[in-house]
């Protein structure tokens, strides 16, 4: 079955780190770019991060830009996001999702969504 399961959320403090994980199945994750999005209540969906199937590219919003950081390991069939330095308007439903190949802006064009992790910055 094919799929992309986040995980690695919580409650953190400011200033705290957290990594979060999506975990591919049903698919080869190899042919395809893979997205972290969020979406904060009351918000539009924003893409965050993202990272082309080779790994050879990568791209950042500006608002996490030196904070965050996106790899994948092939082999173990998993993208990471590391997130650095978390301020309380991260705080958001942290998304994955996969697009052919390269990235892109618009977030209409990745597929096969993960359920979601809620990450929580609050002191």
């Amino acid at each position: 079955q094919l799929q992309l399961v986040e995980s690695g959320g919580g409650l953190v403090q400011p200033g705290g780190s957290l990594r979060l994980s999506c975990a591919a199945s049903g698919f080869t994750l190899d042919y395809y770019a893979i997205g972290w999005f969020r979406q904060a209540p009351g918000k539009e969906r924003e893409g965050v991060s993202c990272i082309s199937s080779s790994g050879g590219s990568t791209n950042y919003a500006d608002s996490v830009k030196g904070r965050f950081t996106i790899s994948r390991d092939n082999a173990k069939k998993m993208v990471y996001l590391q997130m650095n330095s978390l301020k309380p308007e991260d705080t958001a439903v942290y998304y994955c999702a996969r697009r052919a190949y390269v990235c892109s802006r618009k977030w209409a064009e990745f597929g096969s969504w993960g359920q979601g992790t809620q990450v929580t910055v609050s002191s």
